[in-house]
């Protein structure tokens, strides 16, 4: 009778994903009505209705939020029905006001078998939830419960789950403008293991427990390599005694040995599956090496799995101290490296170019008749303009649009959904650095002078003691005044840059901003009217911040900034051009136009838009219009726009940045890069000379002094045309103009990636 075979118990080995989520601040920025809120935080598997949820299973409150009780409503809650953490109710009042939560909240996942960990990743949900003030006690909870005014995602890709300590701005969307101070800690930990009957073997399980050990391995060499930094970061010494002696293992060092000699991926865990899901790759070897890791028994292996869980532990552990003791520190490191790496990131819907501004697109001295016998030879030698410069930036961010689909990002850093939820619907920018050369005169001499101090004496008076003596004075008493003006366009309303004024405020919280309210419908009249307005507008805001910084200090340097949408860039530079900004003009530091029509609409190609400026001259006798069209006088050298671009606006900013979109209908593509165009540059009547003699003189101020260091960029920027659908706004090409009003993304895109222009 055979002798009956004694069936071995297999050992599952289990793991646990943790999520933690520090809430350290919410800075209310731009909300539109005062009330209760509170932040819910949610954590799921990506992509599997049936996975559960990620279980709260720590909250520790740092230290009580910083407001009186009656800002107050509740207490931070978990409901289990859907695994959700909410965090206590707070009442905003008024704008940029900070709330301070400093609370950790930890999820724990469970990482399925079922769970195919080479494509899924975890998504992260705030859900922002709003009460008005008119509702008290049980009333304010009751409406709390309803649904969220705004959400925010965001995805941790499989790589990152193995190890992850990432800063994490949640903004919510425009009509919600706040920023919450989020930091967001990733590890993988050991769970407890269990037993079920079957027979020991090289299995596809037994496989899968090698890659889980190898990834507990590949996690722990992350959590200790950013300890490290973080260590570093904070100058906290660590003791790793007891982690020292834990490392000692011999079943453990077998293992690493072995494991070492293999490239396994710890975050494809014997699915078979290549990263990101594609094609080919090394999956299947993967599986085959684990296989020969296979050799090592399963009392070594559970040996291996426990000794790394330990150190996992009690690594987590010594993180989740130094945090709790150095939790500002913390945020501030991983918010300069966030930071850091913006560029990097949406490099993906950004292409970068560098272009040599030609001298002069024709010689402009000269009689008329030398100036058209010179023009051909002056153009072909300096500089050849594309055939269709507006259809080739068209067809170059569409190709690169379609490069964007055949993607499939799989790095170890956070992604915001709202750009990374679908990337084809995002703009793609087109960055172009324009290399200045010298000024063709010499003694041409910039206003713009190496800055020196200033009060608001100064600027009328002459110095002051308190300027005279500043040199003597500590310098955390000397503060530098920024300053940045956004003006409107044509019948706008002064909030309409409200979204790149938020991005300039996250860059940089110490500034301070106007939004120029005087011209408010005042658009229709003459822009020397109102760029005299902005200019005393602009006076008065600067004086009134001069004198609060004397106050209180001492004012050792001023940046004066503009931003301008559409005809609002013309009533900047006029304003510039008025006599009363002149003390003001060597503290200009950025200027930026959003599709600002400098070289006006003299050759406007929308048939229907050069329609509907006929009917504003004719019929409404709209006079900045004729302004515009260069019609406001009879002799085109004494016209307005001649003037301004004759006059030194541009030349007195340190960096100039030109945004515009081919897309844009309203404003034409060249007037709005101040470059030339194919209609111009074979036009030899007075218009044309007079055009290219505008175009010159725009382009002379930019250019630099070899003594003076000049920033100019042009950013063109292609939205999603499909999000626009077909209507007569996208027809007439309205659709993109006031796309950069209601979208920041491209914004972000260009400030994040220059962030010194901006502070």
């Amino acid at each position: 009778m055979p002798r009956a075979v004694k069936v071995q118990p297999a050992v599952m080995l289990e793991a646990v994903q943790e999520v933690a989520v520090y809430v350290h601040r919410f800075h209310n920025l731009d909300l539109f009505k005062q009330g209760w809120y509170r932040i819910k935080i949610t954590v799921r598997w990506e992509d599997n209705e049936n996975s559960a949820f990620g279980i709260p299973a720590r909250i520790v409150q740092y230290e009580a939020p910083d407001l009186d009780q009656s800002s107050i409503c509740g207490v931070w809650k978990i409901d289990d029905t859907e695994n959700s953490f909410s965090t206590q109710t707070f009442r905003i009042k008024y704008a940029r006001q900070d709330v301070y939560l400093c609370m950790m909240v930890s999820f724990n996942l469970s990482r399925s078998k079922s769970v195919d960990l080479t494509t899924n990743g975890v998504i992260l949900k705030f859900e922002l939830i709003y009460a008005s003030t008119l509702e008290n006690g049980a009333d304010v909870q009751a409406s709390l419960d309803a649904s969220p005014a705004a959400i925010h995602e965001f995805r941790i890709p499989p790589k990152a789950l193995l190890g992850l300590h990432s800063y994490c701005p949640v903004h919510f969307d425009a009509l919600h403008a706040v920023l919450v101070d989020v930091s967001v800690h990733v590890s993988l930990l050991k769970a407890a293991t269990a037993a079920s009957k079957g027979f020991s073997g090289v299995a596809s399980q037994d496989v899968k427990d090698i890659m889980l050990v190898r990834a507990l391995l590949d996690s722990r060499n992350l959590l200790l390599e950013d300890l490290r930094k973080i260590n570093k970061a904070v100058n906290e010494a660590i003791d790793t005694s007891d982690f020292v002696s834990k490392m000692n293992d011999g079943n453990l060092i077998n293992f690493v040995v072995r494991a070492n000699d293999f490239a396994i991926d710890g975050d494809n865990l014997g699915q078979g599956k290549p990263q990101n899901g594609l094609e080919g790759g090394n999956g299947t070897q993967n599986i085959r090496d684990a296989e020969k890791l296979h050799s090592l028994s399963q009392n070594e292996l559970l040996d291996c799995f426990h000794s790394l869980g330990d150190q996992l532990y009690y690594l987590w552990k010594i993180f989740l101290k130094i945090h709790r003791e150095n939790k500002t520190e913390i945020l501030e490191f991983l918010r300069n490296t966030w930071a850091k790496d913006r560029k990097s990131e949406w490099s993906i819907w950004m292409m970068y170019s560098k272009v040599e501004m030609p001298h002069h697109y024709i010689n402009s001295g000269g009689s008329d008749e030398s100036s058209k016998r010179g023009m051909h030879k002056r153009v072909a030698s300096l500089w050849k303009l594309p055939e269709e410069p507006l259809e080739a930036a068209i067809s170059c961010a569409e190709l690169h649009r379609r490069s964007i689909a055949q993607m499939r990002i799989n790095n170890r850093s956070i992604q915001d959904m709202q750009i990374f939820g679908d990337p084809l619907r995002i703009p793609v920018v087109l960055v172009e650095r324009v290399m200045n050369v010298p000024r063709r005169s010499t003694s041409e001499i910039s206003l713009m002078r190496h800055v020196g101090f200033v009060d608001s004496h100064s600027l009328t008076n002459g110095p002051s003691s308190d300027t005279l003596s500043k040199k003597s004075a500590p310098q955390s008493y000397v503060r530098v005044l920024k300053i940045v003006v956004f003006v409107h366009g044509f019948q706008g309303h002064h909030l309409d840059l409200r979204l790149v004024r938020n991005q300039w405020l996250l860059i940089d919280p110490k500034v301070e901003f106007l939004m120029s309210e005087v011209n408010e419908d005042k658009t229709s009249g003459d822009f020397k009217e109102m760029g005299h307005r902005l200019a005393q507008e602009v006076i008065s805001f600067v004086k009134s911040k001069m004198d609060k910084v004397t106050k209180y200090g001492i004012l050792g340097d001023i940046k004066l900034s503009f931003v301008g949408h559409s005809m609002g860039n013309l009533i900047i530079r006029a304003a510039i051009a008025d006599s009363s900004m002149e003390p003001y003009l060597r503290h200009l530091h950025t200027y930026v136009s959003v599709s600002g029509p400098h070289l006006g609409y003299i050759y406007s190609s929308n048939s229907l838009f050069n329609s509907g400026m006929w009917f504003l001259k004719k019929l409404k006798g709209t006079q900045c219009i004729h302004q515009l069209t260069c019609t406001d006088d009879p002799d085109l050298q004494k016209t307005f726009l001649y003037k301004l671009c004759k006059k030194k606006t541009l030349e007195h900013f340190r960096n100039v940045i030109l945004i515009s979109s081919p897309q844009d209908g309203y404003v034409p593509y060249h007037s709005a890069r101040i470059e030339s165009c194919q209609a111009a540059s074979h036009d030899t009547s007075k218009k044309g000379k007079m055009f290219l003699e505008m175009l010159n003189a725009c382009l002379d101020q930019i250019r630099a002094n070899p003594s003076e260091r000049r920033v100019f960029m042009r950013c063109d920027v292609n939205f999603d045309a499909t999000a626009h659908g077909k209507n007569l706004n996208s027809f007439i090409g309205r659709a993109a103009h006031i796309e950069f009003l209601d979208s920041d993304i491209f914004a972000r895109f260009i400030m994040w990636s220059f962030p010194d222009l901006f502070r």
